[in-house]
């Protein structure tokens, strides 16, 4: 006899969100179609192969890698294992940005260590006349990242392969803006080895023993990228807020400034490059 819909999901032994998910995925339909379907019966092709990704997801693979998707700012981005799991509080940077960022006019941004993408392609989709550099250190990332651009049709976008600015050409800024969700794990941070973190790619997670290596670079060089006045926002760990405003105060940024995400952590720094109006130079 074949199992209903409300039966496999009750034998997958998953919380009810992941195997909501992942029987959705299997069954091509979405989770209000499960729930309006619960006595519906499952064919016995499907419930293996739903079964088959319960039990690597109690293994603690991530439910973005099993299904190969991940929802960011309202849009639907591929991710492999080879880039970092889009996560909601980054989202705050995007509403950050934004906000700074006017509709009406052509402006200049900087992605560094854009990852699958979500950050640039989510700035470029709320901001079309905006030019965009996204650039990653990972071939791997930036194969993901164009793949949801074009699937997207996201054409303001250009990816590029960069060690953050490593690789830029002298021409290709000064940039207006400059956001960035760099690694910021500790070395040895026990979170490493716990839940997503331990399947996603330590190269896109840690940034030497404090975390903070990587921002030290963003920020210490993003005066020379920047146009007068031009913004600076990045992301960084819970504990991070007031290390990573030293590194903006010590780089003469002005208008420091805190985000805090949808949970109340401090998850955002941004400042504004010295320039004429506030009496100090670059």
């Amino acid at each position: 006899m074949r199992a209903t819909v409300r039966e496999v999901l009750v034998q997958s032994g998953l919380v009810p969100i992941d195997g909501q998910v992942l029987l959705a995925h299997v069954l091509g339909a979405d989770r209000a179609w499960l729930a309006a379907h619960a006595v519906d019966e499952v064919a016995p092709e499907r419930a293996d192969a739903f079964f088959a990704l319960a039990r690597r997801r109690r293994h603690g693979e991530p439910v973005a890698y099993l299904t190969g998707l991940r929802e960011f700012w309202g849009l639907e981005l591929a991710v492999t294992p080879n880039v970092l799991i889009p996560r909601p509080e980054t989202e705050t940077l995007v509403a950050r940005a934004l906000a700074r960022l006017p509709a009406e006019r052509t402006v200049r941004i900087l992605d560094l260590g854009t990852g699958s993408g979500a950050i640039a392609i989510a700035l470029a989709h709320e901001r079309p006349r905006a030019q965009i550099v996204a650039t990653d250190i990972s071939e791997a990332a930036l194969i993901v990242a164009r793949t949801n651009a074009r699937r997207l049709r996201i054409y303001s976008v250009e990816f590029r392969a960069s060690d953050w600015y490593g690789d830029l050409a002298d021409d290709d800024g000064p940039f207006d803006m400059i956001v960035s969700n760099p690694p910021y794990v500790a070395a040895f941070d026990h979170h490493l080895s716990e839940g997503d973190l331990r399947y996603e790619p330590m190269a896109a997670l840690v940034s030497g023993g404090d975390g903070l290596d990587a921002l030290r670079t963003i920020v210490g060089n993003a005066p020379r990228w920047l146009i007068p006045g031009g913004e600076l926002i990045v992301e960084h760990g819970y504990d991070q807020e007031v290390a990573v405003r030293g590194l903006f105060d010590g780089s003469s940024f002005t208008r420091i400034e805190s985000a805090r995400d949808l949970a109340g952590i401090p998850r955002v720094v941004a400042g504004r490059s010295a320039s004429a109006d506030d009496g100090s130079s670059r």
